[in-house]
């Protein structure tokens, strides 16, 4: 829904899996959109790609097989669009690196923010949960975005560029 509203033209995703949620961002983009995935596991790259094929959007879907730390540097985009939801240890380092690349009124949407209600306990232990909470709190802090948590079941962060 939320691609439907935006109609990005340049869309990024940390972390395909299977490839439905980049199906899903890719449904709403601009006829002249290019959406960039980016997966760490090969299986799950190979499946993503399979699926990729199968739905016939394999033309506007790139898919980066590796670690996106390495890879998101690399690509020149301007981002309309972002959707992070890879390994929660480094949410906060993806947040660093696509926050430049986002244009003005641009959206990243963050997977997971809740992290089972973990995030929320008095004592936060297990290094996703930290990393989760110390990933709400670096946004929390910034100034440059508008920010929004939904708490629809582990939890969405919507942040809008400014």
């Amino acid at each position: 829904m939320i691609s439907y509203l935006l109609r990005p033209k340049r869309v990024l995703e940390i972390g395909s899996f299977t490839g439905y949620s980049a199906l899903c961002l890719a449904a709403g983009m601009d006829t002249d959109g290019v959406l960039h995935t980016i997966e760490l596991r090969q299986e799950d790259a190979d499946l993503s790609m399979e699926n990729f094929r199968r739905a016939n959007w394999q033309d506007r879907i790139i898919l980066h097989r590796g670690n996106a730390l390495e890879i998101i540097p690399a690509l020149q985009e301007a981002w309309d669009l972002v959707f992070i939801d890879a390994d929660k240890v480094n949410y906060g380092e993806y947040y660093k690196l696509v926050v430049p690349r986002l244009r003005p009124g641009g959206l990243i949407i963050a997977d997971n923010v809740l992290f089972h209600g973990q995030v929320l306990e008095a004592d936060i232990t297990g290094k996703n949960a930290q990393a989760i909470h110390a990933f709400n709190e670096l946004v929390r802090e910034d100034a440059s975005v508008d920010k929004v948590m939904l708490t629809v079941r582990d939890g969405l962060l919507l942040i809008r560029k400014k």
